[in-house]
């Protein structure tokens, strides 16, 4: 796998929200508008589980770990990309077993804020809340899209409270 620049490369979690820059990165994923919150495990299974063999096909690597992009707060509904940063850029549609779709995209560079969860998935809300409201006592404005990084993928026999998920937001730039 080759290297994620910083901060993706973070080996420690960010106890507190932090602020850097960061690099735009190549990722292959599968958009969706409008998709319903709760079918998003059936996204994310139907994504994850064959994304890698997808792109690997294409002579196309994951360098990071599985991802979700949000255009858009979400409420019953989301705007997301979810797929994995790569090291070569997907230039055709790939078609999943599940039926998705996966393009060629990028997580944006620039002014960046990151924070990081331990825990279980079902804590993931409150840590955007206290986030949010961390960033915000710095005086610096989120600005869309925020992404999660699955630092820890999940699998049947772990314990769910040593799960890391590294949390993102684009900044307003500086005048």
């Amino acid at each position: 796998m080759s290297p994620m620049p910083a901060p993706y490369d973070a080996a420690e979690p960010a106890t507190s929200c932090r602020i850097t820059n960061a690099p735009e990165i190549m990722t292959a994923v599968v958009v969706q508008h409008d998709f319903p919150m709760y079918d998003m495990p059936a996204l994310m299974d139907g994504t994850f589980s064959h994304l890698a063999e997808a792109l690997a096909a294409q002579g196309i690597r994951p360098i990071g770990p599985a991802f979700s992009l949000h255009h858009r707060a979400p409420v019953a509904t989301a705007d997301l990309e979810v797929g994995f940063p790569v090291d070569a850029p997907l230039t055709e549609t790939l078609e999943l077993p599940s039926g998705y779709e996966v393009i060629g995209s990028s997580i944006p560079g620039g002014r960046i804020a990151w924070t990081s969860h331990i825990g279980a998935y079902g804590g993931l809300a409150e840590k955007w809340g206290a986030f949010t409201e961390q960033v915000g006592e710095s005086d610096e404005q989120m600005t869309y899209p925020f992404w999660e990084f699955y630092v820890t993928e999940p699998h049947p026999d772990m314990n769910p409270a040593t799960l890391r998920t590294d949390l993102f937001s684009l900044l307003e730039p500086r005048s």
